[in-house]
């Protein structure tokens, strides 16, 4: 039942990673920013103590240099919840902090060049370079069982569920279908 139930969670989770990163972030952070006071600031350096309800703690967020006492302002270069405060509070833009990165200029900017067309393969210059070896164990197999998508958890390691016994000798570390005691199609009437 609960493997059935995990496997729900998983498809859902496959097409969130498709969604925009920013959108998702900032819906959370101004969620979770009702809950934090602005205390003091200086709206002149962008210097605020904030005070969030549930943790009882306070921490200082410095908008002018980026900087939350965290570190998620930093590493992530999105605004977290408390910057959202902060800027809901002495009425802000919080646009103003997210980095360029994450901004649709920037994703623009790839796709600005244009693109030449190729041509007819034949007319190419031969290439001398060098030359590439697949990897055959990433190749896709186009018969049989199809792979596992699903994210397996603790339930489905061999750890959990103990050795592998074979059935059919009662000895531990082969299954019954590799069992070297049984009889194959020679073995028959012997």
């Amino acid at each position: 039942m609960t493997t059935n139930l995990v496997e729900c969670i998983n498809s859902v989770l496959k097409g969130v990673r498709n969604l925009p990163v920013l959108a998702l972030r900032i819906e959370a952070s101004m969620q979770q920013a009702g809950n934090i006071v602005v205390h003091r600031f200086d709206r002149r350096n962008e210097v605020f103590e904030v005070h969030e309800m549930t943790i009882r703690k306070v921490l200082v967020v410095d908008l002018a240099r980026r900087t939350y006492d965290c570190g998620h302002f930093q590493v992530e270069r999105i605004p977290c919840r408390y910057v959202i405060a902060c800027c809901a509070n002495q009425r802000l833009d919080w646009q103003l902090y997210v980095h360029d990165v994450y901004k649709m200029t920037e994703v623009r900017k790839v796709y600005r060049f244009e693109f030449t067309p190729l041509g007819n393969p034949k007319t190419w210059p031969a290439y001398e370079g060098p030359t590439l070896v697949a990897n055959p164990a990433l190749r896709r197999t186009s018969k049989g069982k199809p792979k596992l998508t699903r994210y397996l958890n603790k339930m489905d390691s061999r750890d959990m569920r103990g050795p592998r016994i074979c059935h059919l000798c009662g000895t531990q570390g082969h299954s019954r279908s590799r069992c070297p005691q049984r009889a194959g199609p020679s073995g028959v009437g012997s």
